[in-house]
């Protein structure tokens, strides 16, 4: 009975939503077509799938809900600048919401070099811009120069007016909270804003939202060619030589390593590998 009338619960929201009114973006706009054409390589079969399902859910007149599920790597921004180009052709905006300033910025650079050709400007901000930089980007955003808006969860915040938003693309979603992703959505004051989420580990939540239909889903399933499959490898502490000679061994052939650790310094409560601790040892 419980299982019955949250489906049936979820199934009316969904319904309510899709009256709602959302601008309706065309498909096969000039500048998306000048990107695509110029693409210096081939989209794999699966982002052109998942790309037809983008583009048909924003062509509606009424809110997208949609999560781009695909492994690192497998091609997720590429298919966000489409959608965000898809935004730009119809006069609107985008919005594009990473957890870190380190994503947000790399964002901003693939963004800037695929699009700053097509005359797109974007700004960026994030809380660590200085003031006067953050003014010009906020005002850049509320007049609407700035077509694409890219950062962290400064994008939502107090402040931050955006002429048209249409799309809504938050990045690593499972890193925020439910409320954080529905707050840039709200952002958009003339109709209801399409929201993309990606995720490369979906939270559970997201996978419920999911199987009773309040979520449609795009996966990529394919990585593009010449990408090495990944190897996962557990090794014992007492191996810990033949790890670093490994890596001693990489790195003298000019490939890079990184090293996570759980802590940053030592603690007495956990006994844990800390990085200040690996640094010195490395």
């Amino acid at each position: 009975d419980e299982l019955l009338a949250q489906q049936l619960q979820l199934r009316l929201a969904r319904r309510k939503r899709r009256e709602k009114a959302a601008p309706a973006l065309p498909s096969n706009g000039p500048l998306l077509r000048r990107f695509l054409g110029k693409l210096p390589f081939r989209l794999t079969r699966a982002q052109q799938r998942v790309m037809g399902e983008l583009l048909k859910d924003l062509a509606q007149p009424h809110p997208m809900q949609r999560l781009l599920q695909g492994d690192v790597g497998s091609g997720k921004t590429i298919i966000a600048a489409i959608g965000c180009l898809a935004a730009v052709d119809a006069g609107a905006q985008a919005a594009v919401m990473a957890p870190t300033e380190i994503l947000a910025e790399q964002h901003y650079r693939k963004f800037s070099a695929w699009l700053a050709p097509l005359g797109v400007q974007i700004a960026w901000l994030h809380g660590g811009l200085p003031a006067a930089q953050k003014k010009a980007a906020r005002k850049a955003i509320a007049a609407g120069g700035a077509s694409i808006a890219i950062g962290t969860q400064a994008l939502f915040q107090e402040g931050v007016e955006f002429k048209a938003l249409a799309l809504a693309i938050v990045d690593e979603q499972h890193r925020f909270g439910v409320k954080q992703r529905l707050e840039l959505r709200k952002k958009s004051e003339l109709s209801v804003a399409h929201q993309l989420m990606m995720s490369a580990t979906p939270i559970p939540r997201t996978l419920e939202m999911t199987y009773h239909a309040d979520l449609d889903v795009s996966k990529i399933d394919e990585l593009p060619p010449g990408r090495k499959p990944v190897t996962t490898r557990l090794v014992a502490t007492g191996r810990r030589g033949e790890v670093l000679e490994r890596i001693r061994a990489a790195c003298a052939d000019g490939q890079q390593a990184y090293w996570v650790c759980p802590v940053i310094e030592e603690s007495k409560d956990l006994d844990l590998q800390a990085a200040l601790e690996a640094f010195e040892e490395l």
